[in-house]
């Protein structure tokens, strides 16, 4: 992907984008791993709720994003190594250390190939480890297809279209025959749409500015950027029309899977 990650604005939906966090983290059956990585941290978040349920585990937080990782430091949980890595090259290292648990929020849909992700890392747990992962499903609404439609725009459509990832995530049932063979402990694997009811101006555009958004306006120039946002943003209005009290109704469906090799 092009272009670092902005902490502020993703921190703008904290609460909300946490909320999927929390429930993965309620499925997932460890009483005391000694062992935790938490994959695609980011500014870590979700790697404060992990240190607290486990505070007595050594807790490792990887990500790509520089920005990210300082904003982690800075903010996050003491005790935490902070490692700035590629996931997927994370994932295929055979000879790094094992974990008792592999937890990933809202991160491994921006890979591709999880045929096989997922397999090398159910491959890092020990004995009895969990790989507990949930993922944005929200790409065949409009807050996804909408700027998929602008990205054919003849101005830009050479340099966008090829960085679209316009179905990153799988059904529950295609996930679940790449797992079960793999997982003996058990896969779970399960779909929960939120209801985010969002306030101010251009509310889901906002929200998506910081994901999807992100880099394909990286791709383009400052002009072309406001342009695409500008239209973008005019879509999801339509789309997502404010209700009589102002604020917005912004369903988002989300992917969860907890296997156990």
């Amino acid at each position: 992907m092009t272009g670092d990650w902005s902490p502020d604005t993703y921190l703008d939906f904290a609460a909300p984008r946490l909320r999927p966090a929390v429930d993965l983290l309620a499925r997932i059956p460890l009483a005391a791993p000694e062992a935790i990585v938490d994959l695609g941290c980011g500014t870590g978040t979700a790697t404060a709720l992990l240190a607290a349920r486990w505070p007595a585990a050594r807790l490792t937080g990887v990500d790509a994003s520089p920005a990210m990782l300082e904003t982690a430091r800075a903010d996050g949980p003491a005790g935490v190594t902070w490692l700035r890595a590629d996931i997927a090259a994370w994932a295929a290292d055979a000879a790094g250390p094992a974990a008792d648990l592999i937890f990933s929020n809202a991160a491994l849909h921006w890979l591709d190939d999880h045929d096989a992700l997922l397999p090398a890392l159910l491959r890092r747990l020990r004995p009895g480890g969990v790989l507990a992962v949930q993922m944005p499903a929200n790409h065949p609404e409009p807050s996804h297809t909408a700027l998929f439609d602008l990205a054919r725009d003849p101005r830009w459509a050479d340099r966008l279209r090829p960085i679209c990832r316009t179905a990153p995530v799988r059904t529950p049932a295609e996930y679940h025959r790449l797992l079960a063979p793999l997982a003996g402990g058990g896969v779970d694997i399960w779909q929960t749409q939120y209801l985010h009811v969002l306030e101010g101006p251009d509310p889901v555009a906002r929200w998506t500015d910081s994901t999807i958004v992100r880099p394909l306006a990286a791709a383009l120039s400052p002009d072309e950027a406001t342009d695409l946002r500008a239209a973008y943003a005019a879509a999801l209005g339509a789309a997502y029309p404010p209700e009589a009290d102002g604020r917005t109704l912004f369903p988002f469906r989300r992917l969860f899977l907890v296997a156990r090799p």
